[in-house]
């Protein structure tokens, strides 16, 4: 986070700040659309072409960007795009698919996750080899670093079964009819249960432990191609 940088009470690494600001820029004009696209794609697959017919079919930042979202995503670190939106009732089989389109954002931020762990590890071996250890290869590494801790924190976060997180739709599919009917009825009061947590830091506690894990297995996937210069 911008603030937790400019406010470490040590000294401040201006090239870090750079790097930063970069990396939360790619967030809000790469990963976020991103994560929003693989929402209407699969949604557009599965019969419901909503997304489509508004133009949100696309990697244009724009389509997806809601401002109030980039600028805590910016200051706070916490931060969202405008929801593609979904009409259930437009899908082949409303309750599976529905699972189906909220897991698809998930899923495209942890291939983000490994597409730049790759990067990373591609952009070390070459460094190593060539130039050596400098001061731009440690910020080009924060860089693509961060790329990776953000969309993992995105993807764990976003499976949280509460309101309105995809989590919630993903558990869905599972619940019995009437258990599933309550959900939607009552996704605005659950949705204050998340604000709460939030709020009280429970949530970080909560997706520690996947977020390591799921840390360890994309570093663990990444690596491979990298071990003979290992």
């Amino acid at each position: 986070m911008l603030y937790t940088i400019l406010n470490s009470g040590g000294n401040i690494n201006f090239l870090e700040i750079v790097m930063h600001i970069l990396a939360t820029l790619v967030v809000i004009v790469l990963v976020l659309p991103f994560h929003e696209l693989a929402h209407g794609f699969v949604a557009n697959k599965l019969g419901d072409d909503t997304a489509k017919r508004m133009g949100r079919l696309t990697f244009n930042p724009l389509a997806h960007l809601d401002p109030m979202g980039a600028l805590c995503l910016i200051l706070v670190g916490f931060g969202w795009a405008n929801p593609v939106p979904v009409n259930m009732n437009r899908l082949n089989k409303p309750k599976r698919d529905m699972a189906l389109v909220a897991l698809a954002g998930p899923m495209a931020n942890l291939i983000a996750a490994l597409a730049a762990q790759l990067l990373s590890n591609l952009w070390a071996v070459l460094l190593v080899v060539s130039f050596g250890h400098t001061m731009w290869f440690e910020a080009v590494e924060f860089f693509l670093e961060y790329i990776v801790s953000v969309n993992i924190g995105l993807a764990v976060f976003n499976l949280i079964p509460l309101p309105p997180l995809d989590g919630s739709k993903i558990l869905g599919a599972f619940l019995p009819n009437d258990l599933y009917e309550k959900q939607l009825e009552n996704e605005r009061r659950l949705s204050f249960i998340l604000v709460g947590l939030v709020m009280l830091g429970i949530v970080d506690k909560i997706i520690a432990i996947p977020y390591a894990a799921l840390r360890v297995v994309i570093s663990l996937i990444a690596s491979l191609p990298f071990r003979p210069f290992i």
